[in-house]
């Protein structure tokens, strides 16, 4: 009887799937990109490319759980790549955009939001599985890069051009950073299912929605991103708020029936 190997069997010399991985690929391109872009002083394509690789990142995984081709590899590689593309390449756009005139709390800031977005992708990594799919624990890192390249887009949509040295970049940046390592939850969306029937006012929603998005990419872009990123916070203060409340009156109606007696 042979004795059994102490070692595992190389599951790479089986190869890769190519189809989603060129998908974070490009994702990571457009990453790249965007870095080389805002060190340049070019933050509107440095910022569309940050929105582009939000979109291919995407649509890796959904290719990949439609063509079943998942794989460990591929979801190391995609973490990797979101690191690139929504930790490193917002923060140099962020810094170089409004952040280099505030000295060490500029790049901090910075910092701090490349380091929460990696501690962001460790926890998810770790958490799947184990929480529930419908929501994500903390703000995902491409949501957090969205709102800080939207709103270079929407900078430049209002007709302003260069650097944009205001406080409110830095207090965003910090915030942002916050939320993707807090313990908020936030609607993953992976619970829609566009290949089943829908009700016909949906689909014309769906269709409007689009319409204004073509027709005003910036603003709609910004208001999606900002809008996501605060939905978070704003559910958890309406539940505080409500639990509160029921406690509150949970308490009087006991007060109640003490002195009824």
């Amino acid at each position: 009887m042979k004795n059994p190997s102490p070692f595992r069997r190389d599951n790479m010399k089986k190869g890769i799937y190519v189809l989603p991985n060129l998908f974070t690929t490009a994702s990571l391109f457009c990453g790249f990109y965007s870095a080389v872009a805002s060190m340049k002083g070019l933050f509107e394509v440095a910022a569309i490319a940050i929105i582009l690789a939000a979109v291919l990142d995407a649509l890796d995984g959904r290719i990949a759980r439609m063509t079943n081709t998942t794989s460990k590899f591929g979801a190391e590689y995609d973490s990797l790549s979101d690191l690139v593309a929504f930790g490193v390449a917002p923060s140099l756009l962020a810094y170089n955009w409004s952040l280099a005139a505030y000295g060490k709390w500029g790049w901090l800031a910075a910092f701090l939001f490349t380091a929460c977005g990696a501690l962001r992708l460790a926890r998810f990594n770790i958490q799947t599985g184990i929480i529930d799919s419908r929501v994500f624990n903390g703000l995902p890192i491409p949501g957090a890069a969205a709102v800080v390249a939207s709103g270079v887009l929407i900078f430049y949509k209002l007709g302003q051009e260069g650097k944009f040295e205001s406080p409110l970049v830095l207090i965003g940046v910090v915030a942002i950073a916050i939320f993707m390592v807090s313990s908020i939850k936030y609607h993953s969306f992976k619970d829609l299912n566009f290949f089943a029937r829908k009700p016909f006012m949906s689909f014309v929603l769906i269709v409007f929605i689009l319409a204004i998005v073509i027709a005003e990419p910036q603003i709609m872009i910004f208001t999606f991103a900002l809008g996501y990123s605060l939905s978070g916070p704003a559910w958890w203060l309406f539940r505080l708020t409500r639990r509160a409340y029921e406690g509150l009156r949970q308490h009087r109606t006991e007060v109640t029936k003490t002195d009824c007696k």
